[in-house]
């Protein structure tokens, strides 16, 4: 892995994961909304900041996403559903990514290995579901993993070498999760950071279409 573009990498995650790549020798190029304005949910904006990139990159990472909106928390009951906090969620947890790997395949080279890996969350899973609850993330997410899962059947056509996955980092010390986390165990961005770097150096063409958590363990659907 010689270059990486890092989406959202003004994060918590994105930067962690750009420090741990640059740590490992990687040259990085990171794109965020507050020092880049990059807006992932607008598709003109999405356009004119990766065109104006020169590929290949072995690595486009994908880090951008929240779990609450413009102070929507994540609902416990289906009664405190609403529309607008859930369209928010997808535009910025589903639709934001999906723009990503439409303008993105372009830098990806055709003919040696790259991953293309999107920052998900095991809650997304279908399969995995056990508690309900948080509606409008569990949604978002579970909407960016088909995009992942069809987007990485389309790329393997015209990609054979490409690894495009969903791949979720665990409960992060960061401000994203700071009044979620409850009684789950948390480890710090830099732990984080070199678990996902781990996985993503591990990952080949026979990975596509999947979901991987930060041990590289896969998760259902």
């Amino acid at each position: 892995m010689d270059r990486a573009l890092i989406i959202g990498a003004s994060g918590g995650i994105g930067s962690a994961v750009s420090a741990e790549l640059s740590r490992r020798g990687v040259e990085v190029t990171g794109l965020s909304r507050s020092s880049d304005g990059l807006d992932v949910t607008d598709d003109a904006s999405v356009e004119r900041h990766l065109s104006a990139l020169e590929g290949p990159f072995d690595l486009v990472f994908c880090a951008t996403g929240a779990l609450e909106i413009d102070g929507a928390a994540p609902e416990k009951t289906i009664k405190r559903l609403e529309p607008e906090a859930m369209l928010a969620q997808l535009r910025l947890n589903a639709i934001g990514p999906a723009l990503v790997l439409k303008h993105a395949i372009r830098l990806v080279p055709r003919a040696s290995p790259a991953v293309m890996a999107t920052l998900s969350a095991r809650v997304g899973s279908i399969g995995d579901n056990a508690i309900g609850g948080w509606y409008s993330y569990r949604t978002a997410k579970a909407a960016v993993n088909q995009v992942i899962r069809s987007a990485a059947i389309e790329f393997g056509r015209s990609h054979r070498h490409l690894a495009c996955v969903a791949l979720h980092p665990g409960t992060v010390e960061t401000a994203f999760t700071e009044k979620y986390a409850d009684s789950h165990p948390t480890v710090d961005a830099g732990t984080a950071a070199r678990r996902l770097v781990d996985v993503m150096e591990g990952l080949t063409a026979d990975h596509t279409g999947r979901f991987f958590d930060y041990a590289f363990k896969e998760i259902p659907w």
